[in-house]
């Protein structure tokens, strides 16, 4: 007999007990009561009712992934399809099923299913992939990283970027050995190479400067330099500019500078402050010391106090500067940087055999300077801030404030967004 609010059953559809597969017990939710006497389904799980009720909403601060199946949604299809579907195949979803609701309605035949035709979203879903998939873009596009080198001759600039990168990246090409002497650079020049480690890409170029202050009239000597620094920004400023351009912007803007120091252990030259003074403005510099080998640690120590102090009362500012500081965090890393800086270095791209191990170092007669230890200099330190910490954030203090520095001053001068001529590219300092 059928009673009102009854629910019916058909006793052919009912698999006998003995060939009824054993239905596999669920893991407990964490919001999910014991069941009662009063109550044999207990509902503060989504997707749990009787009667295609709708389901509550779960409690805050539990995350509800969508499109996550419960462990008997399986097992509610093969054992009682056609038993109490509006019960049944509620009970067999578990926690978070995006289609509970709709399969209680529609009498168990909504939502995703676990191994029948339907299209299932496999795997974590949350705004954090958003990572990932920018990962995935980057490498697939590559990176940009320009260097350029700053100082006398014979500091071994072209030996120090050689080092940074174990690669012989300031050479022109690949046919030079390392037992042939680097040439001299006599004009600016960039040489590029694609380098690529663990998937990453990244073109590299070095500008190498010709041995800055070597002649004897020194007046002026630093206009070759600018003129390449605001030929680049001048370059992609075109580009911008153009009402069809490219969908990806070829990056040649010198995004750091290492500005070498000679090893004197007296003071700064007058023409170092001079020319950090205006560089400084224009691009990332950072100062090192060049062959600091050639000082003790009490000189080294004494010649980097005395040159913080110089550059402070010269009102240059060095990368990383204080007010690009973004948080406390941030904050606390540079100051422990900017008080290392300049970092005393030593180059060298020859091997030596040092307790069973090859290393990068300069032979003098009372042993071996290695460059990556920490005691013997602070390359290390250089390389990991260079490279390891700060890289990406050089592209982006080139871009938001020297480039923009720049952008600004020209459409300035030249009256607003009017298109600009290759002529008409500007060699006055910032």
């Amino acid at each position: 007999m059928y009673y009102p609010g009854s629910v019916y059953v058909d006793m052919s559809d009912v698999v006998p007990p003995e060939v009824r597969p054993k239905p596999a017990v669920p893991a407990k939710p964490p919001n999910v009561g014991a069941p009662s006497p009063s109550n044999p389904f207990p509902t503060q799980g989504p997707g749990i009712g009787v009667g295609g009720g709708a389901p509550p909403l779960p409690p805050s601060g539990i995350p509800v992934p969508i499109g996550g199946h419960g462990p008997m949604h399986v097992s509610s299809h093969s054992a009682a399809h056609g038993v109490t579907h509006g019960v049944t195949h509620g009970v067999g979803h578990g926690p978070g099923h995006a289609g509970g609701l709709t399969a209680a309605h529609n009498g168990g035949h909504g939502g995703s299913h676990g191994s029948g035709g339907g299209s299932t979203l496999l795997g974590y879903i949350g705004i954090d992939t958003i990572i990932e998939q920018m990962r995935k873009k980057t490498m697939k596009t590559g990176f940009d990283f320009n260097i350029m080198v700053v100082g006398n001759s014979g500091l071994g600039k072209s030996t120090m970027v050689n080092t940074l990168f174990k690669s012989q990246v300031s050479r022109r090409s690949a046919g030079w050995s390392r037992d042939e002497k680097i040439p001299k650079t006599v004009e600016v020049k960039a040489v590029s190479h694609v380098l690529e480690e663990g998937g990453v890409k990244m073109k590299l170029t070095i500008i190498d400067t010709p041995g800055f202050g070597d002649q004897i009239n020194n007046e002026n000597c630093w206009e070759p330099i600018f003129k390449y620094i605001n030929e680049q920004y001048e370059k992609f400023l075109k580009e911008e500019v153009n009402i069809t351009r490219k969908k990806r912007i070829p990056d040649t803007r010198v995004h750091c500078c290492l500005y070498f120091i000679s090893p004197t252990g007296h003071s700064l030259r007058q023409l170092d402050i001079e020319f950090m003074k205006r560089l400084s403005h224009s691009v990332n510099i950072i100062p090192i010391i060049a062959k600091a080998d050639t000082m003790t640690i009490e000189e080294r120590q004494e010649f980097k106090q005395r040159v913080r102090k110089e550059l402070e009362m010269s009102g240059i500012e060095f990368y990383p500067q204080k007010e690009f500081d973004e948080d406390m965090e941030d904050k606390s890393d540079n100051d422990k940087i900017r008080e290392t800086m300049p970092f005393a270095v030593v180059g060298s791209d020859k091997e030596y055999q040092v307790n069973g191990k090859r290393i990068l170092g300069r032979k003098i007669p009372w042993g071996i300077v290695e460059v990556e230890n920490p005691n013997h200099c602070e390359f290390a330190q250089l390389r990991d801030f260079l490279i390891r910490s700060h890289l990406q954030d050089l592209k982006e203090v080139t871009h938001n404030i020297h480039y923009e520095t720049y952008r600004a001053k020209r459409l300035n001068e030249n009256g607003g967004l009017h298109p600009i001529s290759c002529n008409d590219t500007q060699e006055s300092n910032l």
